[in-house]
C-alpha cells in the first residue's frame, strides 16, 4: 500500500494518456463549480461517494461511523478504486465533464496540477466552502501546492512525506563511520568508499535503466534539497539548471565510484536488496521506514534514520518529496457535504492520528504531531524517535515544487538522461540540456536560461 502511494507519485502514464483527450478537455466546463446550477447543497445533508485506494480507502471507511455522529444526515460510500486505476478513472470522468465522478477524490501531488490546468472547474473551489480558514494548518509549502494563486483552493493536503536517510547503523559501525556526522553528499561519497571497502555493501541503489517510472526519485530529492525542481514558479523548464546538473553530477560520481547498485526491475529489486543486506542507505521518504520493519523484522536495532545530508555545505536537509490530497469534484451536487467530510478527515488531529496509528500515513496537518505517537521511541530504529526526525523536516520552510501538467513528460526525459549517465557515462550537463530542449519542443514551454 505504501509503495502504491509513492509509485504513483512517480508515474505519469495514466495522466498523459488522459490528457491526450485535449479535444474534449474543454467540455470539463460542464463539470465546473456551476455544474448543479451553482448550488453546493447542504453541508449536513446528502449522499456522497469517495474514491481512494487500498490502505487509505480502508482508513477513510473506518472514520465514517465517527463522522456520522457529527453529520448523521450525510451518507458516505468509500470506494477502493485501486492504484493506479484511480488516475484513469478520474481523468476519464473529468474529460467527460464530471460525468460519473465521485464527490471526493484522493489525488497525488503530481496529478493535481494537470487536472486543474487541463480541466478548468473540474475540481471544486474549496475557498467558498471555508477551506481558507485552514491555510496555516499544514506543513510549509503545501498550501501553495493546493492554492497556487492564493485565492482558489483546489484540494486540501492529506499526506506529507519528507525525504529520509534510512541506514544500516551496524554496517556504518563495522566500517568505523559515523553516519550522523555526514553533513553533505560529498562527505557521504567519501564515507561510501570506505564503507564499500570495509563491508562490501553498496551505499545506495538506483534503477539504472529506468525500468520503472519512479527511477528518478533520488535525483528529484537532490533537486528539492536545493530548493529546485523541473519547472520554476512561472512554469519555465529548469531541467538543465545548475541545481539539476549538480544533482546528476553527484549521481555520476557515486556511480563511477562503484557505490550504486542496480535496482533494475523496480520494487522487486529494491526489496531483494533490502533482504540481502547489500545496501547500506535507503534515501526514501517517511513511509519507507514501515516497509523496512515489515520486510526485515529480524534486523530490529540495526537501523537508524536521519534527514539526508545537504547537497551543498550549509544547505537544507529538509524536503517534502511527495504528498496526497483530497479534492471535491466540481460536478458534485453535494459539494458542501463532500467538503464536510474532507474537513472532518483532514483538519481534525484525532482523525489524522488514528490514520497514522493504523497505516503509518504521515499527516500534513501539523497539529496532529502534538500526539504522543509521533514522539515514541522506536525499538526497530535503535530507540530513535523517528517521528520527531521527520517532524523537523516538515517544520522547515521550503518552496513548493511546481509540478505543472507536463510533469510526466519531464519525468520521462529526466529518467532517460539519468540512464545515459549511469549506463553510458554521459556528461550530466549535456544530457540535461538536451532533455530541457526536448521538453520545450514537446510542450511549447520556455527554458529558464
Amino acid at each position: 500500500m505504501r509503495f502504491g502511494r509513492r509509485r504513483v507519485l512517480g508515474m505519469g502514464g495514466a495522466l498523459t494518456a488522459g490528457l491526450g483527450l485535449a479535444g474534449v478537455a474543454g467540455c470539463s466546463g460542464r463539470g465546473a463549480d456551476a455544474a448543479a446550477g451553482g448550488a453546493a447543497g447542504k453541508k449536513d445533508e446528502g449522499r456522497i461517494t469517495v474514491w481512494s485506494w487500498h490502505g487509505p480507502a480502508a482508513e477513510l471507511k473506518s472514520l465514517v461511523p465517527e463522522f456520522n455522529r457529527t453529520y448523521p444526515g450525510i451518507e458516505v460510500t468509500v470506494e477502493d478504486i485501486g492504484n493506479p486505476a484511480i488516475w484513469d478513472k478520474i481523468t476519464t470522468g473529468l474529460a467527460a465533464g464530471g460525468q460519473g465522478l465521485a464527490d471526493v477524490l484522493h489525488i497525488g501531488v503530481d496529478y493535481l496540477p494537470g487536472y486543474v490546468e487541463k480541466f478548468p472547474g473540474g475540481l471544486a473551489d474549496l475557498a467558498p466552502l471555508g477551506a481558507t480558514a485552514h491555510r496555516d494548518a499544514f506543513a510549509p509549502g503545501l498550501w501553495q501546492t493546493v492554492s497556487p494563486d492564493g485565492k482558489r483552493v483546489n484540494a486540501l493536503p492529506w499526506e506529507a512525506n519528507s525525504a529520509g536517510f534510512h541506514y544500516r547503523a551496524d554496517l556504518f559501525e563495522q566500517a568505523g563511520l559515523d553516519a550522523e556526522a555526514l553533513q553533505t553528499w560529498d562527505d557521504t561519497v567519501e564515507a561510501g568508499k570506505q564503507l564499500k571497502a570495509r563491508t562490501g555493501a553498496f551505499l545506495l541503489g538506483i534503477d539504472k535503466p529506468a525500468s520503472q517510472a519512479d527511477a528518478a526519485n533520488f535525483f528529484q530529492m537532490l533537486l528539492q534539497l536545493q530548493g529546485s525542481f523541473y519547472f520554476d514558479l512561472e512554469g519555465r523548464i529548469t531541467l538543465d539548471s545548475p541545481e539539476s546538473v549538480k544533482a546528476l553530477a553527484l549521481i555520476k560520481t557515486l556511480n563511477d565510484a562503484g557505490l550504486v547498485s542496480d535496482l533494475a526491475g523496480g520494487w522487486n529489486a529494491l526489496m531483494a536488496s533490502l533482504k540481502r543486506g547489500t545496501t547500506a542507505v535507503y534515501p526514501w521518504p517517511t513511509w519507507f521506514g514501515g516497509i523496512i520493519e515489515e520486510q526485515v523484522p529480524d534486523e530490529a536495532g540495526k537501523w537508524k534514520v536521519r534527514l539526508p545530508p545537504a547537497v551543498r555545505r550549509g544547505g537544507s536537509s529538509a524536503a517534502t518529496v511527495n504528498s496526497t490530497h483530497l479534492a471535491v469534484a466540481g460536478s458534485s451536487r453535494h459539494r458542501a457535504a463532500a467538503w464536510s467530510f474532507v474537513e472532518f478527515v483532514l483538519t481534525r488531529p484525532a482523525s489524522q492520528v488514528r490514520i497514522y496509528r493504523s497505516k503509518g500515513i504521515a499527516p500534513a496537518l501539523m497539529a496532529a504531531y502534538e500526539d504522543s505517537v509521533f514522539h515514541e521511541p522506536s525499538a526497530f530504529f535503535s530507540g530513535q524517535r523517528k517521528g520527531e526526525v521527520f517532524l523537523a523536516a516538515l517544520k522547515a520552510p521550503q518552496p513548493a515544487p511546481r509540478y505543472t501538467a507536463d510533469y510526466a513528460r519531464a519525468l520521462k526525459l529526466v529518467t532517460d538522461a539519468q540512464s545515459k549517465v549511469l549506463l553510458k557515462g554521459a556528461d550530466p550537463a549535456r544530457v540535461l540540456r538536451d532533455a530541457a530542449d526536448q521538453l520545450a519542443q514537446q510542450t511549447g514551454r520556455k527554458v529558464a536560461r
